[in-house]
């Protein structure tokens, strides 16, 4: 039985809290401690972008986002490279959170398919990243981004290398 979390966008994090140390925790852990305490965030893309944990468990990981006009192609819609970085941090995240404490993973292959574009001023974006095989040198995830109103927007796939 998976073990989740989930988050709501107004978690204050505790002024005690200290980050995890990545090489004695699990990757579920991690990622766990991170959605529970967002303030300890360092510079990463997800804070870059503004993703926002939504839930957390073992094999499989939900981010949202919400679009911004910075986010803008030149044709004035959210660009294919948003959702193509949300689907490689919520897939990667998924394999992370198999991952036992001071093993590692990089993305080896992402696939990404366009079903929709996503205009600027859209409800935020939702991405569900669930593994598919975690193994001992490689892992593979699938990956799909919903817009607000439930329709997909995207989906993907990715492998990962572990690098124990």
């Amino acid at each position: 039985m998976p073990s989740y979390i989930t988050m709501s966008t107004d978690i204050s994090p505790s002024p005690d809290s200290t980050p995890l140390d990545p090489r004695s925790a699990s990757g579920l852990e991690l990622m766990q401690a991170w959605a529970a305490n967002p303030g300890l965030d360092r510079p990463s893309i997800g804070r870059l972008l503004g993703m926002r944990p939504v839930a957390i468990g073992e094999g499989t990981v939900t981010f949202t986002v919400t679009p911004k006009p910075d986010f803008a192609n030149p044709l004035g819609s959210v660009h294919g490279g948003i959702c193509a970085t949300l689907l490689d941090s919520v897939m990667g995240c998924a394999v992370h959170t198999t991952l036992p404490a001071g093993v590692r993973y990089t993305t080896l292959e992402l696939k990404v398919n366009y079903i929709r574009s996503v205009a600027l001023d859209a409800d935020d974006l939702t991405a569900v990243g669930t593994v598919i095989h975690s193994g001992r040198s490689t892992a593979t995830a699938d990956g799909k981004v919903f817009a607000a109103d439930g329709k997909l927007v995207a989906h993907g796939t990715t492998t990962c290398i572990i690098l124990r």
